[in-house]
């Protein structure tokens, strides 16, 4: 089985979790800076595009972290860490997500499933 943990954190936030991640041995992710929003909405802001129309912006800058893990084990745990240091008890604190992976590969190698996700 693999799963991807994703996870819509603060900016500020980021380094605190990789090292929690990094603490768990877990060294495979994908980063992303993504916008976005949640019950919050954002913040009010007025971009000007193509010069004259103005659009109005309601996203907050998040980082995006994306993790494989190969049980539901280290699923649990990857989660934990994620939350424990992304944690500032303010709204916008962000989101966590999992997933069941149907299939993964390492091009390289072809190797598939568990192998593909795990150090070499």
């Amino acid at each position: 089985m693999i799963i991807k943990v994703e996870a819509m954190i603060r900016e500020e936030k980021l380094e605190d979790v990789l090292d929690a991640l990094a603490a768990l041995d877990v060294h495979g992710m994908t980063c992303y800076q993504v916008m976005g929003c949640g019950t919050q909405r954002g913040f009010k802001e007025y971009a000007y595009v193509r010069g004259h129309q103005q659009v109005e912006i309601q996203m907050l800058p998040k980082i995006k972290i994306e993790v494989l893990v190969s049980s539901e084990e280290w699923e649990k745990k990857t989660i934990d860490a994620i939350q424990k240091a992304a944690y500032t008890g303010n709204i916008g604190d962000g989101k966590i997500f999992s997933y069941d992976v149907r299939e993964a590969m390492r091009i390289r190698t072809k190797e598939i499933g568990y192998d593909a996700i795990q150090p070499e």
